[in-house]
């Protein structure tokens, strides 16, 4: 799956879920910054992390790992400093935060294994 479709996909989950969400979450608004702001963190992720695997597809061995793992640590060093930021400095309420982003992180990577697993299982010349 392409890059754009597969960001089509997940900002449409994405802004689908946080409508529902809205319909039943309280009206208070540390809480539903620190319910967008995981959300944004996770979507992100996943674009960057879809984004590596094409971007190394058609490449060596070599540069798809190096693209996969390095892409890794950068991301969880820079979710890390996101989250960090978002308590300490935004001061939006950790469970909240860090509630919906592992819900969404988890969401995503169930849709990005299933569109690798796909796409992995089509024969080379259809790609």
């Amino acid at each position: 799956m392409s890059l754009s479709r597969y960001a089509i996909l997940v900002l449409f989950t994405a802004a689908a879920t946080l409508a529902a969400i809205g319909l039943v979450a309280p009206a208070d608004g540390a809480l539903r910054a620190a319910i967008l702001f995981g959300a944004l963190l996770a979507t992100v992720n996943t674009l960057v992390s879809h984004g590596l695997v094409a971007w190394s597809e058609r490449r060596s061995t070599h540069a798809f790992f190096g693209a996969v793992l390095g892409g890794m640590i950068g991301r969880m060093a820079l979710m890390l400093g996101a989250v960090v930021a978002g308590v300490l400095l935004l001061g939006l309420p950790r469970l909240p935060l860090v509630t919906s982003l592992l819900s969404y992180f988890s969401l995503f990577l169930v849709m990005e294994l299933a569109v690798q697993h796909r796409h992995a299982r089509r024969p080379a010349e259809t790609r």
